[in-house]
């Protein structure tokens, strides 16, 4: 496929006041290459701020009150900021610290050991460690359901899901999923949805039993999940693309083209509108969820990931 920024850059305002987005929703994007996070107000659909955030971060998560996580591979150093970007907490890891998911319930936080086949547990205030979670070889994202039962880890080179239970941090079961998961993400009904980036597909799983629900063939290279509207967004990395699936039939019903080398995917809280994160093109997407077309494009910093949960409205 042709690389190429889309048009819609070029008249994001214009776009942006025909597109109805939840009032007061930010997005907080990690920038690999520039080391930083990108606020982008999207009411406005600008970028209000860059945060400085070393250590190439990838990994980032919101916690729906303000506060905002990061991950940062290189220095092994998550942080805790406010909206504003204001450093409020940190914690130096080691092995490879790569994804980050927020426990509303316990007020913990999750980050994945991509080196050593684990799980810290860290208090969401203070980013103490409080325990350490067994995983497969590698695990990358990490997922925990809207109900508040399970946390999910992508175990990518076990090609396996592991399931923990929420209230006691005992590991419930491990299930196969496709060659190489990476992203995954509960839908509203409490299914789980792995990308696995090596069988270009995606594993709906039913977290209770283990049981594979679906297997779905999207684009190439899945990486990131999100929902809205009955259907769940994939992100394809190389294919420039975000595959739509209906959550009723389980069938792909649309291919959208965004720009180069998506990744991480998220939802406004209204549900209206998905934001795309292009690593390559140095921007994100915006898909209106009911007509699957993107609407505009934001300018970010150099080599947005954005990997995990990153829009909240801001307080």
């Amino acid at each position: 496929m042709a690389r190429r920024k889309s048009l819609f850059a070029t008249v994001v305002a214009l776009s942006l006041a025909a597109t109805q987005l939840a009032a007061g929703d930010f997005a907080y994007v990690t920038n690999q290459n520039s080391e930083d996070l990108s606020i982008l107000d999207l009411d406005a659909g600008t970028e209000v701020s860059r945060v400085p955030v070393p250590g190439k971060p990838a990994g980032v998560a919101v916690d729906g009150s303000g506060n905002i996580f990061t991950v940062s591979p290189d220095t092994k150093v998550v942080r805790r900021l406010d909206q504003d970007g204001t450093v409020l907490a940190t914690a130096q890891l080691d092995g490879g610290p790569i994804g980050v998911v927020y426990d509303r319930g316990h007020k913990r936080v999750f980050v994945s050991d991509w080196y050593n086949a684990r799980i810290w547990v860290l208090d969401a205030e203070t980013l103490e460690q409080v325990q350490m979670l067994e995983t497969g070889s590698a695990p990358a994202g990490l997922a925990v359901s809207d109900d508040g039962r399970w946390l999910a880890s992508a175990d990518r080179d076990s090609d396996q899901v592991s399931i923990f239970n929420l209230d006691t941090l005992g590991l419930h079961l491990r299930a196969p999923v496709g060659s190489r998961p990476f992203g995954l993400r509960f839908d509203p009904e409490g299914r789980l949805f792995v990308a696995n980036v090596g069988t270009n597909d995606v594993t709906l799983i039913d977290p209770q039993s283990g049981e594979a629900i679906a297997t779905v063939a999207v684009g190439e290279r899945p990486y990131g999940v999100a929902f809205a509207q009955g259907r769940a967004f994939v992100t394809n990395q190389y294919a420039d693309t975000v595959s739509v699936i209906d959550l009723d039939t389980r069938a792909v019903v649309e291919t959208i083209d965004v720009g180069e080398y998506p990744e991480g995917i998220d939802t406004t809280t209204d549900g209206a509108t998905l934001v795309v994160a292009n690593w390559f093109s140095n921007t994100v997407s915006l898909i209106d969820a009911s007509t699957m077309q993107v609407v505009a494009e934001i300018d970010t910093a150099d080599g947005p990931r954005a990997f995990g949960t990153f829009i909240q409205a801001r307080n």
